[in-house]
């Protein structure tokens, strides 16, 4: 895995793609682009059949730079780092900080792929992989972007902590739609990673990412609530939301196969929870400034069953 850190020292656990299946995912996205551009270009050749030479000239220039160029850059772009080939694979386009690209990004990257992919037939891009240690291509390290496995082997993956119980519900009326998916993507690395912070580091990392959260929605963080709190019952909410969009889907299209999930299933539940598979889902932040705990019978500080946050007073 590749040890991607942020500015704010958060380790991304993206899976930088090897060699091989990049190299399967280029041989499919040309296959692909040149089926197009041939096919383009015989249609051409035959509608310009009474064109001189030099204006066949301009016509082929352009139908080249338009298809092999222009297409594979804006089908990065509108499908954010996915094509084709990557799709089949399993692979997308990132940006370094493990955020969606954008056009600037596939430009560079569809610029560069003229002279190490086509000119070269792939061996500039071959040797510049194999030298990298995350197998970034030239296109890849002057535009910022890393290509990495979206497709990982089950049991892998970190699941986001739920909020505890007394948050679930609780920002049901939060306008979610101005959160931009760079926000989201740290909100979810630091909660997955909170307990391998420094308890002062992830109390302003906390408190730094809440209030870029509020500003998106409008609404500030509610008094007497902890920061790492509010971040997972909003991302708590976004994922309900999601779910209840799902099961209405599959409502519409088939009311007597998507029923209300039985028991021991993944669904929500009637406070707009999402309920576990196996059971109650808990976790447990650390004791800091934005989890002070709660005070027991002998004077102890004590954390929440569950949780590791203490209800507001």
């Amino acid at each position: 895995m590749s040890e991607l850190v942020t500015g704010d020292a958060v380790v991304l656990g993206l899976r930088p793609a090897k060699l091989p299946s990049r190299a399967l995912a280029l041989a499919i996205d040309l296959v692909v682009v040149w089926t197009v551009f041939m096919l383009v270009s015989i249609g051409l050749a035959v509608t310009t059949v009474t064109l001189d030479e030099a204006a066949s000239a301009a016509i082929a220039v352009a139908t080249f730079l338009l298809v092999l160029v222009g297409g594979p850059i804006a089908v990065e772009t509108l499908s954010h780092g996915r094509s084709l080939g990557k799709l089949a694979c399993g692979l997308r386009v990132v940006r370094d900080d493990g955020g969606p690209i954008r056009f600037r990004h596939a430009l560079v990257r569809g610029a560069m792929g003229v002279v190490e992919i086509l000119m070269t037939l792939g061996v500039v891009a071959s040797i510049a992989s194999l030298v990298s240690a995350r197998g970034r291509r030239l296109g890849d390290v002057f535009a910022g972007t890393l290509v990495v496995r979206e497709r990982v082997p089950a049991g892998r993956g970190v699941a986001v902590p739920p909020p505890p119980p007394w948050l679930v519900g609780r920002f049901a009326a939060l306008d979610l739609s101005a959160v931009p998916d760079e926000l989201w993507l740290a909100i979810r690395q630091y909660l997955t990673r909170m307990n391998q912070l420094d308890a002062e580091v992830g109390w302003s990392m906390a408190t730094r990412l809440s209030g870029e959260l509020a500003a998106r929605t409008g609404v500030p963080v509610p008094e007497g609530v902890p920061a790492a709190a509010y971040l997972a019952g909003v991302v708590n909410e976004r994922q309900a939301r999601d779910a209840r969009r799902v099961f209405a889907a599959a409502q519409r299209v088939s009311p007597e196969v998507a029923g209300p999930p039985a028991d021991g299933q993944s669904g929500v539940d009637g406070a707009g929870g999402v309920r576990a598979a196996s059971g109650p889902m808990e976790w447990v932040a650390p004791v800091g400034p934005a989890n002070p705990g709660v005070s027991g019978t002998d004077g102890s500080t004590v954390r929440t069953p569950g949780t590791g946050f203490a209800p507001p007073a």
